[in-house]
């Protein structure tokens, strides 16, 4: 009677640690199809046709929606990761959504407010004097020298 309580608890533990890994192998094989479709557009602008760069250029678009579709359905199969405390913004804060260029004042990427480890939530690292902050439920990339945004993930958190 034991046994298969066991193997039933067995299989309940393993499979979804199977299925997150296949997940993962998805996201990487995604991502490196999309940067061979980008080397494959610039021979194409270097040495083809008008309709070799067009061709090519819809490749780089349909990689780029595959990654995109992996990055939502990893994120929906790991909702606790990206499940946060309410933001707490300085004094005065009112939530205005940001595009790339906005300047933030300092108070807003005062390090209380950084990401410390961007690779938990599947960022990209930020290097030199850029620092991924948290600005409401967004992930903005700011640089902290000028205050200016670099990149924004609206609705980033849940």
């Amino acid at each position: 009677m034991r046994s298969p309580i066991i193997m039933a608890l067995l299989a309940a533990v393993a499979v979804p640690s199977m299925a997150q890994a296949q997940s993962a192998a998805e996201v990487r094989h995604s991502q490196r199809e999309l940067r061979q479709e980008q080397r494959d557009l610039r021979d194409a602008q270097r040495y083809g046709s008008n309709r070799d760069v067009r061709n090519a250029r819809a490749d780089v678009r349909d990689a780029r929606r595959e990654v995109r579709e992996d990055w939502r359905d990893y994120r929906r199969s790991h909702r606790d990761v990206y499940r946060r405390p309410a933001y707490v913004g300085p004094r005065g804060y009112v939530y205005r959504p940001v595009s790339v260029g906005y300047r933030f004042q300092p108070a807003y990427y005062h390090s209380r407010y950084y990401i410390t480890d961007p690779g938990r939530y599947r960022l990209p690292m930020a290097g030199g004097v850029n620092r991924w902050v948290r600005y409401g439920n967004d992930a903005v990339l700011v640089n902290v020298r000028t205050g200016r945004v670099v990149t924004v993930n609206n609705g980033f958190f849940w």
